[in-house]
Order: structure tokens, then sequence, then C-alpha cells
């Protein structure tokens, strides 16, 4: 095979673009979905997107300022109107998640990090893509469109940090700053970097599934939503070490769930999501060989991508293309 498009250094396209604005004040949050986000068009294959919070000067923002909590993009399908009379609405919308394995909506971004966004790589090496834009597989009547959510949280003289950036909103308490007065509400921006390839048959698809630790594994027929009865939970309680073994190396919270793949093929990309406190994520096969290991990276100074006990960065698996291979039905 030839070289692939990221070697050869003529076909790779990149485009950056901005999120819609949103306001932060010191003990503020931000929570909120964005339709029709600016977005590559045409039939594609995507190659990797990144993305951090600026401001309007277009400068990073430390994430002991505003932590971003996640950013998640997913694709949906929006109906197209017949006439200039005619209204489409939300509800018409057809949501396009991943390959699973979560219950309903629930997980099916396409990408997402957390607080870990500037230094996690997101590259689909070669001769892979994440096809899109494929004109026999949207809906009649349908266009193809992008949809970001972003979570993140002004943390500006909160009392406690690490209280308020695990959303224990009762816990906000803002405080005045070093000068001697709060800290005022600024504009803010998702920065976000899409690069990708025209697609050709020299391309191989590949499909993106999303694991989650907590996933009780059952699957109620029709169910969409969280909830304890069905399937993945997202997050869930660390609880604390008891007496003495706060602190201690050996009080470390551990879980584990085992899942069943709905089809095979080769592994070619792995990366854990986690917060503060996590030590690593490892996704084991059936025979409990590692398929990958996902380590984070915590910050050790000030500046944005760097700060102080803070994930700023997970570890990423490439196996060998063709060398991680699993069965269906397996993991």
């Amino acid at each position: 095979m030839g070289p692939g498009p990221l070697e050869n250094g003529n076909h790779i396209k990149s485009a950056t673009f901005l999120s819609p604005k949103f306001v932060l004040g010191p003990g503020s949050v931000e929570n909120r979905n964005y339709y029709n986000i600016d977005f590559p068009k045409g039939h594609i294959a995507l190659k990797s997107f990144n993305a951090e919070v600026i401001d309007e000067a277009g400068n990073p923002i430390p994430l002991h300022e505003t932590y971003l909590h996640h950013w998640v993009v997913a694709r949906y399908y929006h109906r197209r109107v017949a006439s200039a009379t005619e209204k489409s609405h939300p509800s018409d919308d057809i949501f396009a998640g991943n390959s699973g394995v979560c219950q309903g909506s629930v997980l099916r971004q396409y990408f997402g990090l957390g607080s870990e966004t500037r230094k996690t790589a997101t590259h689909v090496p070669d001769p892979y893509g994440i096809e899109i834009g494929n004109p026999t597989k949207i809906p009649a009547g349908y266009e193809e469109r992008w949809m970001l959510n972003v979570h993140a949280i002004d943390s500006r003289g909160v009392e406690d940090r690490l209280g308020c950036i695990e959303c224990k909103c009762d816990l906000y308490n803002v405080a005045v700053d070093e000068n001697g007065f709060e800290g005022v509400e600024r504009t803010l921006y998702l920065r976000y970097t899409v690069k990708w390839v025209d697609w050709d048959s020299s391309i191989i698809p590949v499909k993106i599934f999303i694991f989650d630790v907590t996933d009780t594994g059952k699957r109620i027929n029709g169910s969409t939503e969280v909830s304890p009865e069905s399937g993945c939970q997202i997050e869930y309680e660390v609880k604390p070490c008891n007496g003495s073994g706060v602190g201690v190396d050996g009080c470390i919270d551990m879980k584990r769930t085992s899942l069943t793949m709905p089809t095979g093929g080769y592994v070619i990309y792995g990366v854990a999501h986690q917060h503060i406190g996590g030590t690593g994520s490892t996704l084991y096969g059936q025979d409990e060989r590692v398929i990958c290991s996902s380590i984070p990276t915590y910050g050790e100074g000030k500046e944005a991508g760097n700060e102080a006990g803070y994930i700023v960065g997970m570890s990423t698996c490439y196996p060998k293309p063709g060398s991680v291979k699993i069965a269906e039905g397996r993991i």
C-alpha cells in the first residue's frame, strides 16, 4: 500500500472553528448543547478533533480558572423543510450515534474529552478514517449536522475548587480575589480543530465504541436514558477511605465490568477518560490479555496544559494494525 493521506501531506485538510460564546463568572457553570455547529461538509473521513477553552483574545484558559469538565461532539440528521411556510422542529431530528455499546442515545458521541483535552491524541492512523457525509446513508429529506455539548465550570475564587469542579454545587461560595473584589464575568469559547481527508476507496472505515465501567450490562427494550435498571450510568460516586486509610496508597477504589461486543474487528485506537484522582484504566480481553491501558498525566505548573493537580492528558493506544483482534461476542 502506498503512502496514506497523512504521510504524503497532500490530502490532509484542517479547519479551526469557534463554538458559540458562553459567559461565565466566578462559581458559574456552562452546560448546554449547541446545534448545527460549524463542521466540515461532504463525504469525508475524519482524522482528528482537538479542542480547548479560550477567551475573546484567543488566549488558552487554564483549568484552575475555568475547568473543562467535558466536551462532546455528536452527529444528527436534520429534516429539510419543503417550503418557506413549513417549519422543522427538534423532534424531527434523527440522532446518528456511534456503534455503541450503551443503551439508546447514551454516550453516543463521536469525539469527547475533558480536562485532558490539550495533551490527549485523537488522530485516527492511516489507512483508517471515520466515514461521514455518505449521501447513501443520510435519510431522504434530511441533512447531516453536528451538535456540541460544553460543560465548563468557572472556579475563580471558590473555596472548595475540587468540590465545585465535580459538580457538588452546594459548595459554591465565591470569595474575593487578591485585589479585593469579586471576579468579573468573561466571554469564552471552545476552539476546535478538525482534520479530515476526502473519502476514497483506499480508506478503511472505523467504528466507534464507547465503554462505561459503570455499565450494568442490562438492556431494557426501548430504554434510552440513564437509570439504575438500564446499562451505562456515565458517572459514579467514589466513596472516601475510612479512618486511617485516607491518603494511604492502598486506599484505591477499583471498578470493573464485563461487556459483549456486538461485532468483531481490529483495535486501532484506544483511550480512557477520568477525573481528578484517577490512576488509570485498562481494557482486557476475555482471555485477560491487556488490550489497552490508558494512564493520566497530572500537571505540575500554572500554565494552560500543565495545571498542577489536574489531569492534563491521557495516554493512548495505537496497536500495530491487524495485531489486536476481537471476535464478535467477546472483548
